[in-house]
């Protein structure tokens, strides 16, 4: 694997999306007529530039694991664009495609479902390698196997045992390292830390951020949980059925969050500070159906701030950046600038020192050191 130079700067963004659709259908009767179809990505726009992670984020079957699938074309979309490096991936053959796959690449959240049990580490690492022509005799194969091993803080001996042999947390490395294999540009990282522990969480995290540094690697990183996107993500896109409601830097979402379901998933985040009150916004009813989504803004349903033109017209995603640049804090509300500001958090009882204390105590778990 080789490190990250300097690359000339980039005229367009690495990936971009424009209009991406997946509908699947609905069929019902002896004779497997199509009823209805299910609206899993209904008409989404966004870019990951080289280097940068792009979050996105949003309750379960809100559409996000279908978007990384149709990135990588392991969907096949209704509509839409999707390009990579220039190259448009969707008009790309079958034999075209699998050569472009090199450059993307996928992490699964389970790693023991997405690792083939019959095959040791060695042989799963050795296969892309194989296939994309990189190491084709046997010796340069296991050198770079036990390269990659060591990349993702395991030893080379590792290579001969299987994956039931391993922990959660080893495996996902080895699910790394196997994305690493090949040498690729982005990496679809779909809830990769959501089946580990919180202390194997932060060491997975602060792993995939040194291989990002150090080789130059782009992200879209997949997750339900804004409180471990904080520590990743450059951007974050909010996801809401189908669509996305809310686009910013992380700071700036973290900030001053605009749409009022961004304000909601972000009062859920549990505050590792006991000292502090805050008002919750917490969300009426549940998530309509996606066979069936309501007309005008999808959220309306379930949000407090509602109006009758909210029933009867889809909002636009609005950004305040520069024209046509993508950049700014983007916003499918018109009526954000009448809320009232968002729940912040209140000073309880307890000293400024401890909230100081336990905030420098977070910091120092999520972002220390990665352990061996």
């Amino acid at each position: 694997m080789r490190d990250c130079g300097a690359r000339p700067p980039m005229t367009e963004p690495l990936l971009d999306i424009r209009g991406l659709v997946k509908h699947f259908p609905v069929k019902s009767g002896i004779f497997s007529r199509v009823s209805a179809h299910v609206r899993a990505v209904d008409g989404v726009d966004f870019h990951v530039n080289d280097g940068e992670t792009l979050a996105i984020v949003g309750e379960s079957g809100c559409g996000k694991s279908t978007v990384g699938r149709l990135v990588l074309r392991l969907l096949e979309p209704t509509a839409g664009q999707v390009r990579f490096e220039g190259e448009d991936l969707l008009a790309l053959a079958p034999e075209q495609m699998r050569a472009r796959r090199r450059r993307l690449q996928v992490i699964f959240q389970d790693p023991y479902a997405s690792l083939n049990p019959r095959m040791t580490v060695g042989a799963m690492l050795g296969e892309p390698l194989m296939l994309h022509g990189l190491a084709t005799d046997e010796r340069s194969r296991g050198a770079r196997v036990a390269e990659l091993l060591e990349l993702v803080g395991l030893r080379p001996d590792h290579a001969r045992r299987y994956p039931h042999e391993f922990s959660g947390g080893q495996r996902q490395r080895i699910a790394i390292a196997r994305a690493l294999a090949v040498e690729p540009r982005l990496i679809v990282a779909d809830e990769p830390v959501s089946a580990l522990d919180v202390s194997i969480q932060a060491q997975v995290i602060n792993l995939m951020r040194a291989l990002q540094k150090r080789f130059g690697l782009a992200y879209i990183f997949i997750s339900h949980d804004l409180a471990v996107v904080k520590h990743i993500a450059d951007r974050i896109a909010v996801m809401y059925l189908g669509k996305i409601v809310e686009t910013a830097t992380t700071e700036e979402l973290f900030r001053s969050p605009r749409h009022p379901y961004t304000r909601a998933l972000l009062a859920a985040v549990p505050l590792p500070d006991p000292t502090v009150v805050r008002e919750r916004a917490l969300l009426e009813g549940d998530i309509p159906s996606a066979l069936n989504p309501p007309s005008g803004c999808p959220f309306h349903t379930r949000c407090r701030h509602a109006r009758e033109s909210c029933r009867r017209d889809a909002p636009s995603l609005v950004d305040d950046g520069a024209a046509g640049s993508g950049t700014g804090h983007a916003t499918a509300c018109p009526w954000w600038p009448e809320f009232p500001p968002s729940p912040a958090a209140l000073a309880g009882t307890g000293a400024d020192h401890d909230r100081t204390r336990l905030d420098r105590l977070q910091a120092a778990f999520v972002t220390g050191q990665e352990a061996s």
